[in-house]
Formats: structure tokens, sequence, C-alpha cells
């Protein structure tokens, strides 16, 4: 089978997509990004949540990752089922409530409800965007494809945190929100109606190629013994238990989100009460986010060389040394470093543990398969929040979710060194393709 001119793949081929797609991850980060700075400063001063009261602060992230988990996989077999360009307009309708929210919220309960849509929001959106991506490009590309996803929507986040840090000081943290959040909601979803291009059908093309055996280039590492169009429940088990590296490159992305948590909830509150202000504390969350997101750019293409294995391995060891280096600093500068370190860390991994899932994930099937993989990693969101909520309940002082967080991403990127197969199909293909044709 030839595929047609129109289903091609390649970032060249479908630049103008591939650029659309790339502007609308960077709305997404927009909007995780606008509560970085303002939210966990407003906690105690307008909606009274008692200072040590550590659990209760990080309910709203709880109520964020455990929503977009659950919508991330819901996201991708939907996507697989009625198309991505729909899921993603559905993701930014159900971001339209959370400015609202936010501005008329008379309690933390408000934003913890906030945080629902903003989850929503998140898990079909985002979501969409890095398989719209994935579709559209050729295996040996996917690296730098979702490096460049990732890069844009974390660049998005860090300046989002910085803009809104400044903002909220001059014209306080609710008014900054909703108009900054309703324009950016208002604007991707009319770009994303009139501009974005459905992507399911070049999934499928790619899908009869690798049926008909005309697929050109190394064979990928798919599993085995799973049946052809898998339902739901049969491809959640096998990401999450059943398939070895897929279970591994699964808790590394539920470790990353915890580390995450800790920066999004705890770091402002860790900085703050050692006497920055909400703009420091905002150039030091937003450095992590935009070192993060433009390092990306690089880390993802340099697995496209060298495989994905060691970036996410180092990855999860560098964020490990970048926290500690935080908990052990008392000084600007050495917090600066610190996130830039994090950042490091996270673009080595971040980009390379969706490319990995892609690659040994069928395309009949792929939108479920990043869909599981997405649920277990932002599920990290809501499994962080409790777990250092209650850390720093019983111990009333933050310092000590510092090193629990570094503890579990050193044990995270052993799980990975012993446990997951190398994905790029170039570096590692399955057995088959060493076997002559008769």
């Amino acid at each position: 089978m030839t595929v047609p001119d129109s289903f091609e793949r390649g970032i060249r081929k479908n630049l103008n997509q591939f650029l659309q797609q790339i502007l609308q991850v960077f709305f997404v980060g927009l909007i995780i990004g606008m509560e970085r700075t303002a939210l966990p400063g407003l906690a105690q001063k307008d909606f009274g949540v008692v200072k040590g009261s550590f659990l209760f602060l990080l309910s709203f992230l709880f109520s964020f990752g455990l929503v977009k988990g659950i919508l991330n996989f819901f996201a991708g077999t939907l996507a697989d089922r009625v198309g991505r360009k729909r899921v993603l307009v559905m993701g930014w309708i159900a971001g339209l409530p959370l400015p609202f929210l936010i501005l008329m919220a008379q309690n933390w309960w408000w934003i913890v409800l906030a945080n629902v849509f903003l989850g929503i929001n998140q898990g079909f959106a985002w979501s969409m965007t890095v398989t719209s991506k994935v579709d559209i490009t050729l295996p040996e590309e996917r690296g730098m494809a979702t490096g460049i996803n990732e890069s844009a929507g974390y660049l998005g986040v860090g300046i989002a945190g910085i803009i809104t840090g400044y903002l909220s000081a001059r014209y306080g943290p609710r008014e900054t929100l909703f108009w900054f959040g309703l324009s950016i909601v208002t604007i991707a979803l009319a770009l994303a109606i009139i501009f974005i291009r459905e992507t399911l059908p070049w999934a499928r093309a790619e899908q009869d190629e690798h049926q008909n055996k005309t697929f050109s280039g190394p064979r990928p590492r798919f599993p085995e013994g799973i049946s052809e169009h898998p339902g739901a429940r049969e491809v959640f088990l096998l990401v999450s238990f059943r398939h070895p590296t897929f279970r591994s490159l699964s808790q590394a992305g539920i470790a990353n989100k915890i580390a995450d948590t800790l920066v999004w909830g705890l770091v402002p509150v860790f900085l703050l009460g050692r006497g920055l202000s909400l703009t420091a504390t905002g150039w030091v969350t937003g450095l992590y986010a935009m070192v993060w997101g433009v390092s990306q750019i690089g880390t993802g293409r340099l697995s496209d060389r060298i495989g994905r294995k060691i970036p996410i391995v180092t990855g999860l060891w560098i964020l490990a040394g970048g926290i500690l280096v935080m908990a052990l600093s008392e000084s600007f500068a050495f917090w600066l470093l610190s996130a830039t370190l994090m950042g490091v860390g996270m673009a080595l991994l971040y980009p390379n543990l969706v490319a990995s899932v892609a690659d040994i994930s069928p395309p009949a099937w792929r939108g479920k398969a990043l869909g599981t993989y997405r649920y277990w990693r932002d599920t990290g969101y809501a499994i962080g929040a409790l777990l250092l909520g209650v850390i720093a309940q019983w111990k009333q002082e933050v310092t000590s979710t510092f090193w629990v967080t570094s503890g579990l991403l050193i044990f995270s990127g052993l799980w990975v060194a012993l446990g997951a197969e190398e994905t790029h199909p170039g570096k590692n293909p399955a057995r088959e393709v060493r076997v002559s044709s008769e």
C-alpha cells in the first residue's frame, strides 16, 4: 500500500499543522503556568488556609492530578474513536469556567473545583497536541517532535509564571488570573476550531503500512500477545502492569510528577518562608519551567540519535540532584541554580518518556497507550499531593519532602535502568527485522 500524499509523514511535509499544534500546546502551558506563582501564595491570605495545613493546601493539586490522569486515559481512547481535533476542542471548552471560578472563589474549595476543570482542559488539550504530532511525524523524528511539543508547553508554563507574578503584584492575583486565563482560553479555542486539522487518518495510514508489510525502516518493538484491535481495558493492563518496559516508563512518569508537585505546591511555600518576594519566587519557579521547556528541543533530538533510555535515567537523577541543592541552599543564586538543574533533568526525561511509549505503541491503539501512560504520569500529582502533604503535615515543615522526593527519583531511575528496554526502533529494532525475506 502506498500512503496518499495528503497523509505523508514528516515535520517538513506537515509543517503548517506542526506549527499550529505548537501554538496550541503553548497556550495550554500558559493556562497551567498562571497558577504556579499566585495560587500557593493566595491560600493563606485570601482563602483562610491555616499556616502549616500542607495537606489541605495541596488538595487543589490532588483534584487536578486525579481528574487530569483519568481524562488523559479517556482522551486517548476517545481520540482513537472520534479523532484528535474534537477532543482538543472539548478540552478548551472545559477550560472556560476556570477563570470565573478563581475570580468568584469564596474559599479554597472553589479552587479545588476550579482545578477539576483545569485537569479536564489539560487532560484533553495537552494530550491531543502530543498525539497529533506523533501521528504526522516519522519514527526517527519522534523524539524531536515530542521534545518540541513539551518545550513549547513548558515554555508557556514558565512565561505565565513570571508574567502573572508581576501582574499579580500590581493588579491583584484574582484579577490577573481571571483576565489572563479568559483571554488565553478564548483565543486558543477559536484557533483550534478554525486551523487545526484532524490527524487520525495519518495514524490509520501508518497502521495499514504495518499490516501490509510496506512500512519502511527498522521494525519497532511492538508488544506481542495482544489482540490486533485491543479494547481500552486490555491496553490499560498491558501498559500499566503486564509489559515490563511500559511498566517502567509509567512509574517514571509518576515519579517526575511527584517532583513537579513539590515545585508547584511546596517550593513557593519554602521560598516565601525564607523571605523571598512573590516576584522573586516567580523567577525561581519560572526559570525551572523555562529551562525545562527550552532544553527539550535539544533533549528530544538527542534521544533520536542515542536512544531514549540514557536520557531518561540521567534526567531522573539530575532532577533528584537539583532538588537536593534547593533543600541545602540558603541564597537566591543557589535557588536559581537548583531550578536550572531541575529544569535540565526534566528536559532529559520528560519528552523521551512520551517518545518511548509512542515507539512501541502500534498506531491502531497508540492513543490508548499514550493515554494510559499519561494517566499514571499525571495521577502522580494526586499521589504527590497526598504523600508530600502528609509528610509536610506530620513534620510541620516542607524540607523533609525534598529529601523524600529525591530518594524516589533516584529509585525510579534505577528501575528504568534495570527494567526497561531501549525503545528507539533504530537503536534496538524488533528481532523480525533481522530475518531475511522469503
